[in-house]
Formats: C-alpha cells, structure tokens, sequence
C-alpha cells in the first residue's frame, strides 16, 4: 500500500475523487466558519441590545427630553432575573420595578409625578400613581403588577409650563417586526463574511492523502 499525493500520477477517477472530495472539505470548513462567525456576531448584537449599557444619553433610548430637561427610565424584575435591566421592552408579567432618573438638577426643584395607563395615556385605565413631589436626590422609584399588553408611563413636572415624557411599555409581547429589523444587518454581514470564507477556502490547494489500490 502507497500513499500518493502527487495530482499529475492521478488517473482521472482518482481525480474525480479527489476533486469532490475537496469540494466537501471545503464545504464543510465554510460550514464552520459561518457557524463560528454566527455565533460571534449575534452574541456582540445580543449583548448591545438586552442591555443599553453604556451609551451617549443622546443614543440611549430609555432617555427622555423635554424643555431641555431629560429624564431616564429604568424597569426591572428581580424575581426572574436579578442583574438585567429594562426599559420599555419588559419580557415577563408580574411585579415590575420603575426607576426614573431626573437627569437635570432643574428637574429636582419641581414637584414631579408619574402615572402609569393601560393602553395610551388619553383614554387608558390608571393602573398606578406616583403623587408630585419634590426629589432632591432625583430618583424615583415604585413597584407596581403589570400584566401581559402595552402601557403608557407618563413623568410629568409641574414646572412653568408643565413638562411631560412619555414611554410606552410592551409586557410580555414580543415584537417581531423590531426583531427582524435588528437581525437584518448581523444576518446581511455574516451572509457576506460566509461568501468571503467560502471563496478564500475554495482558492486554497487542498491535499488529502488517498489511499491507491
């Protein structure tokens, strides 16, 4: 038995082999590359969207303006998941932790409240209150039982003239046209980074030993 690597000594069945033998190989190695680039790619997606973490107030979307004063909203449900923090996309029903900032110090020498709506805040249900006050430390803070469909959280500081912001809280239901939309760019660029892969492992010159009988 002889191994023999060499092309030019191949008849051309043991070619045909060969040549669709490296066809697999390269198939196969593209195969992984895009599942590695994959997972690589919706992990750094899935972590800048579960979480807004860090980003320019202007950028982050739980942030309110109004009158030049902004206000920053923050949900949370402990019972299900102690480090993960919420805006309006809240995953689960049942008791639901609301944190608004007041961003601005100006914010804090007025009496604010918070009102929250089933539905939208002209014709919704007030399912819970925060009474105006003033707060100097500029949080606030309640806990309230939301069940599954949309809410509107109304801040408003009694200013002259009044100031409102207003977020609207999707409870267990997931939206899948916002999630399609921010697959599409992870999904277009691994689409390109498996062409590219399977392009460059294709150039390459792959040689497999086989056994000749």
């Amino acid at each position: 038995m002889k191994w023999n690597t060499n092309e030019k000594h191949l008849n051309w069945q043991q070619q045909k082999i060969f040549d669709k033998h490296r066809r697999v190989v390269v198939i196969k190695q593209s195969i992984q590359l895009t599942i590695s680039t994959c997972i690589l790619v919706l992990a750094f997606h899935v972590g800048n969207v579960s979480g807004h973490g860090k980003v320019p107030l202007e950028d982050d979307i739980c942030v309110r303006m109004a009158g030049g004063n902004m206000v920053h909203l923050s949900t949370y449900q402990p019972q299900f998941d102690q480090n993960e923090q919420y805006c309006t996309e809240i995953p689960t029903e049942g008791e639901t932790y609301l944190v608004v900032d007041l961003l601005d110090p100006a914010l804090r020498n007025m009496p604010v409240s918070v009102t929250v709506f089933r539905g939208n805040s002209e014709n919704g249900e007030t399912v819970a209150q925060i009474n105006a006050d003033y707060y100097s430390d500029g949080v606030i803070n309640g806990i309230g039982k939301l069940d599954k469909g949309l809410y509107s959280v109304v801040v408003t500081a009694e200013g002259v003239p009044p100031l409102s912001y207003h977020y609207q809280l999707r409870v267990a239901m997931l939206d899948y046209g916002k999630v399609a939309r921010s697959l599409l760019g992870p999904m277009i660029a691994m689409l390109i980074l498996s062409w590219i892969a399977y392009r460059f492992l294709q150039s390459r010159r792959i040689r497999l030993p086989f056994n000749l009988r």
